[in-house]
């Protein structure tokens, strides 16, 4: 469209022009032709709708008009259209106003499809991804990227912030997302198709179209939760009806392909060799084959709203006809392991669950007759057929699973009424009472009589008269079997807490206990009238006997807790430092230990003595006697005179071996003196002798155990001292036995080489003092009557001044304490020594040249007075 220009010639001022009457009159005829050409595009314009269904068609719609507004407002803004304008408005021409008009419409449309433009192309992109993409994979991709873009177009547009203006375009959008699910689903193909590609495709369908309506309203919430923008209330009618209905028909879809391929699977060549009869296979897999033959040909459009009718009388049909060969197929399928309802006993568990299968079809059937024009039809009669048989073969199932029952209970019935109230389990290997095991002998197969009994007067069959009795007495069997049980379970537990020594302590008594159980599992069955007097008196027997079990184990207890004692005491108590850096000396601190250990072993030999009446209190209890030497009780004291072995050795074994730490640990624990004893430097007291009282001392610890006195054999009364050759005296103590533990010489010899070592290191870190050796090695005198003899100058005697108060300077600046391990070694008696060594040597140069200068002084006196 293109705007006429005039053809006089316009140069020259506005007001000139303006003034001119053939100058307006040409204006004027050029500005209504304006007027008539802009109102006929802008008509033409406004009657225009886009051109398709899909969004695309929208953008392109706002385009082609934005083109065309555009070339016309850009033919409006020419110098020579505005100077007309303007003359015509200098004249005050009476057409202007209308002009004006127009073209003010003309800018107001121009400018709305502008701003429409600028932001349907922020969507195109998304959109084309809708209409072209490959796959639904890009569709649910995209789904989310255009709501969110349609949401900032919501926000900012000033046209498409409007119901009247954001509905139809969203119509537009769920338009093009079925277009994409019509074009991909194609019910004629469909079932044709791999079964896993079929089934990918209908989730991808029903996906995108879930997706519209869920990004929709995600969106919607985040609208709403902003707080500050304008909400979608959007009619959802126009936006979802078509995709919710799309939804629904591609979940029936899906529904269809999982049954047939459930049902595939199921008429394996597998079930053939189960069942034996390939052929009855063979026909059901036929079968199922028809099943969707009905979507396949199809005369209506079933995604279609108005076909909503149709489509769901084509799902009832394939949901009967399914029910009835699901029906069949599970019969078949589970008819030698069916399935059955908690509870509900193997036979009338069985006959229930065919039964139900029975029920189901059963409605099936009965819904179809309400539909007469159903039941006429071919299939109708096919699913009628499949019916009567199946129902057939029902009725000869649950009479056989009858007959087999009840001819079975009537035999082994009186079989297991027989059975004895217990029945005994041995473990292999027998080593003391406790592998002998008592258990309640009331077969699983008659509690299963009594249940099958009672769901099978349930199910309407007559039940053989004994078996009607077993069911009416379940209460009192049940009370029966509970009380033995807890009986029993009371035994074992009891028994459980029985250690070996203890189980042959009570012997007898558990023989005593068993003679009450004996009747039991001999003479009493479930016929017997006497099964009640029979728990009460097992039941009063084991409270008998756990209350001796309890009193032997609080003796046991008692009797633990003093072997506690005595196994964590502590037989190396160190002293105290007694100021700060100064310890015991060596000879005070093995003394110390010494004196601890042996009040410690005084009071460990009062608990230990005390033993043996605990014991015999034990042997009131079991033999009514008091003697300490009870032959019942042999193997019991044998028990607890080992665990004393054992509980001696561990604290001789734990004592030794915190010994140890202790000599390894830079912890000082006594103090040695380092002295001279010419011509050597040595330990005060020496090396040899911390060693044997540290020998003496850990030979102590261990003939600590000579304190506690063994037994005499199968008694717990301790071994009178024994006389021997030369009238010498033996007392049989554990020392004997714990001394030879390798445990305990290990240790031993350990601690040994451990001090070794250390007093080794310390005779080695002395001999850097030998460096000094000099100073006590020579002999002054002789040294002295040398340097006389000689009469060295005075610088001789300078030097060796300087020397000796050099060494007696550098002593000073040694450590006098040397830590290592556990040893504390004082060095200031051996420095003092050396400086002391060090000054004599001073003293005898100094009285040396005292005596020579003496000399020197006189002679040249001398020579003076003769001179």
């Amino acid at each position: 469209i293109k705007l006429e220009m005039p053809t006089i010639n316009l140069d020259g001022e506005v007001t000139v022009l303006a003034a001119v009457p053939e100058v307006i009159e040409a204006l004027e005829g050029c500005a209504v032709t304006w007027q008539k050409l802009i109102s006929t595009a802008l008509e033409e314009q406004l009657k225009k709708v886009p051109q398709g269904n899909g969004p695309l068609a929208e953008v392109d719609f706002w385009c082609d008009r934005n083109d065309t507004l555009s070339a016309l407002a850009e033919q409006i803004k020419l110098p020579e259209v505005q100077k007309v304008l303007e003359i015509l408005q200098e004249a005050e021409s009476e057409h202007i106003g209308d002009v004006q008009i127009v073209i003010s419409d003309l800018r107001k449309h121009h400018v709305e499809a502008l701003d429409n433009v600028k932001f349907l192309s922020t969507l195109e992109r998304h959109l084309k991804n809708l209409t072209h993409g490959t796959g639904f994979n890009v569709v649910l991709d995209t789904i989310p990227l255009l709501m969110n873009a349609l949401r900032m177009v919501w926000i900012i547009s000033r046209h498409y912030n409007t119901d009247e203006r954001m509905v139809p375009l969203m119509e537009r959008i769920a338009w093009e997302i079925s277009t994409r699910v019509y074009k991909v689903v194609d019910l004629h193909t469909l079932f044709k198709e791999d079964r896993a590609a079929a089934k990918k495709k209908i989730v991808e369908a029903k996906s995108a179209l879930e997706q519209w309506k869920k990004c929709y309203f995600a969106v919607r919430a985040q609208i709403e939760a902003s707080g500050r923008e304008q909400h979608w209330e959007f009619d959802r009618k126009r936006l979802f009806e078509k995709t919710d209905y799309m939804t629904s028909v591609c979940q029936d879809l899906h529904d269809i392909l999982q049954i047939t391929e459930e049902f595939y699977n199921i008429f394996s060549p597998e079930l053939k060799t189960v069942t034996g009869d390939p052929k009855r296979i063979d026909d059901l897999v036929r079968g199922v084959n028809g099943l969707t033959s009905p979507m396949e040909e199809l005369t209506f459009d079933p995604f279609s709203i108005k076909s909503a009718h149709d489509w769901k009388v084509i799902m009832e049909e394939f949901k009967e006809e399914v029910s009835v060969k699901n029906v069949k197929q599970i019969f078949i399928q589970n008819l030698k392991d069916p399935p059955l309802y908690k509870n509900h006993p193997p036979v009338a568990g069985a006959i229930y669950w065919s039964r139900s299968l029975f029920y189901r079809i059963k409605r099936t059937i009965v819904r179809f007759q309400e539909v007469e024009e159903l039941l006429a039809s071919e299939r109708g009669k096919e699913v009628k057929q499949i019916y009567l048989q199946v129902a057939k073969r029902m009725k000869e199932y649950e009479d056989q699973k009858y007959n087999q029952w009840r001819d079975g209970t009537e035999q082994i019935l009186p079989v297991l009424l027989k059975n004895t109230l217990l029945t005994v389990i041995t473990e292999e290997p027998v080593t003391t009472k406790k592998n002998i095991h008592f258990i309640v002998n009331f077969s699983p197969m008659l509690q299963e009589i009594i249940i099958e009994t009672k769901y099978m007067e349930q199910l309407g069959f007559p039940v053989p008269e004994r078996a009607r009795y077993v069911a009416l007495q379940e209460e009192k069997y049940f009370r029966y079997t509970n009380r033995l049980k807890n009986m029993l379970d009371h035994y074992h537990k009891l028994m459980g807490t029985l250690n070996e020594a203890e189980t042959k302590l009570l012997d007898g008594h558990i023989q005593e206990l068993w003679r009450v159980f004996k009747s039991g599992h001999r003479r009493l069955n479930w016929n017997s009238l006497g099964i009640g007097d029979f728990i009460v008196r097992c039941t009063q027997a084991i409270r008998k006997f756990e209350s001796l079990v309890h009193q032997i184990h609080n003796n046991s207890e008692d009797i633990s807790n003093k072997l506690l004692l005595i196994e964590s005491t502590n037989l190396f108590k160190f002293p105290l430092s007694k100021n700060g850096d100064e310890l015991p000396k060596a000879k005070e601190f093995f003394e110390y230990v010494k004196s601890e250990r042996a009040k410690d072993v005084a009071h460990m030999v009062r608990k230990y003595t005390a033993i043996p009446q605990l014991l015999m209190k034990v042997e009131g209890r079991v033999a009514n006697t008091n003697s300490g030497k009870s032959p019942k009780l042999t193997s019991y004291y044998a028990y607890w005179e080992n665990r004393i072995y054992q509980v001696l050795t561990q604290l001789i074994v734990k004592n030794l071996q915190t010994f140890n730490a202790a000599v390894l640990a830079n912890v000082p624990l006594f103090q040695t003196e380092a002295i001279l004893s010419v011509p050597e430097i040595i330990l005060q007291p020496n090396a040899s002798e911390i060693d044997k009282m540290t020998v003496q001392c850990i030979r102590d610890c261990v003939e600590v155990t000579k304190h506690f006195v063994r037994w005499m054999h199968g008694t717990c009364i301790e071994c009178p001292p024994q006389r021997v050759e030369e009238g010498e005296v033996i007392t049989f103590s554990f020392y004997n036995d714990v001394c030879q533990n390798p445990l305990i010489i290990e240790q031993a010899v350990l601690i040994t080489q451990n001090v070794h070592k250390l007093l080794a290191s310390l005779s080695k870190y002395l001999n850097q003092w030998k460096k000094y050796h000099l100073l006590w090695k020579l002999d002054k005198n002789i040294v002295m009557e040398k340097l006389a003899a000689e009469k060295p100058a005075c610088v001789t005697f300078d030097e060796e001044l300087q020397f000796y108060m050099k060494v007696a300077q550098e002593v000073t600046q040694q450590p006098l304490i040397k830590d290592e391990q556990f040893i504390r070694l004082q060095l200031a008696p051996l420095a003092c020594t050396v400086q002391e060594n060090a000054r004599g040597w001073v003293i005898s140069l100094g009285r040396l040249l005292n005596e020579l200068a003496r000399e020197e002084l006189f002679g040249l006196q001398e020579e003076i007075q003769v001179g």
